[in-house]
């Protein structure tokens, strides 16, 4: 039997019954922990948490990540830009350098924006009141109904619906039978990442089209394998748009969300579940590439 590898799924928010804690993306959990070799062995060690803090406020495991036997981190950032401190952000920073995996996913406006000080991917991401994309052109309202939600907020669809996305001709976004993996979940307002201009191992390998404005947006980057400046042989990363292409709300309804989603629901998941197959090809994807050295083996 090969070496299961260990994945960290963490919020950088505490537990709150009525918010995105870790306990809401066990549709993500269970999909990832049922997959197996072809002997029908495990491939993944998944731990899930939310955030717990020490005396000085420092999540010890974050702070610590890189001394862990952790070979993934799967980074959900719910915060509103405090839910990573330095030595935290410090700590997942040195776990990259040793060669670890992360994937991180934020939302719109300012959520998330404590990954600013990741090194490497940090960068990636864009939010309202800091790191601001760019492109200036695109600092402004998408999304035209939730008003108390301001840009980014890249409107693909409503919870519960798909969005058709284009996906680059990359590993990260093929089926089985090779062809390009084309839907994901949608949601009324998506946040923004670009690969960083002075980072050679960053590319864009997603984006969606806003059914608004009918604006391409980002979806999805990739970050390859690389030697930094100092040596260190970084290990993959992926920026993601949205954590709600992975919440349990956006693959079944039925799971419920917190109580202050405003946004009324659409229904093309439950009327064609089918689909949400490349949304779990993409993680089993994902979960292979980010594994560090040698690759995982494929799926059964």
């Amino acid at each position: 039997m090969n070496k299961q590898v260990k994945i960290l799924l963490q919020t950088t928010i505490p537990f709150s019954e009525d918010d995105w804690h870790i306990g809401r993306f066990s549709l993500l959990t269970e999909h990832l922990r049922s997959i197996k070799d072809a002997d029908g062995n495990g491939l993944y060690d998944v731990t899930t948490r939310d955030r717990e803090v020490d005396v000085l406020g420092v999540d010890p495991v974050m702070a610590a990540l890189d001394e862990s036997d952790y070979d993934q981190l799967w980074l959900f950032a719910l915060d509103l830009g405090e839910g990573l401190t330095p030595d935290d952000c410090a700590g997942i920073t040195r776990f990259r350098n040793r060669g670890g995996g992360i994937f991180s996913a934020r939302d719109h406006n300012d959520m998330g924006s404590s990954l600013c000080t990741l090194g490497g991917i940090g960068a990636a991401h864009y939010f309202h009141s800091k790191q601001q994309d760019p492109d200036e052109s695109r600092n402004c309202r998408d999304d035209q109904d939730t008003k108390t939600i301001d840009w980014p907020n890249y409107h693909s669809g409503s919870n519960g619906d798909y969005q058709k996305i284009n996906a680059a001709n990359h590993e990260l976004l093929r089926r089985t039978d090779r062809s390009p993996i084309e839907y994901f979940p949608a949601h009324p307002h998506e946040g923004g990442v670009g690969a960083p201009a002075d980072n050679a191992s960053a590319k864009v390998v997603a984006t969606g089209t806003s059914k608004v404005t009918s604006r391409p947006f980002n979806l999805i980057v990739a970050f390859e394998r690389s030697t930094d400046a100092r040596g260190n042989d970084c290990g993959r990363a992926i920026a993601e748009s949205s954590f709600h292409h992975f919440v349990d709300y956006n693959w079944d309804l039925d799971k419920g969300c917190p109580t202050f989603l405003e946004e009324p629901p659409g229904y093309e998941i439950k009327q064609t579940p089918e689909k949400l197959e490349d949304v779990k090809r993409y993680v089993e994807n994902a979960a292979r590439w980010l594994s560090p050295g040698t690759q995982a083996p494929s799926p059964a």
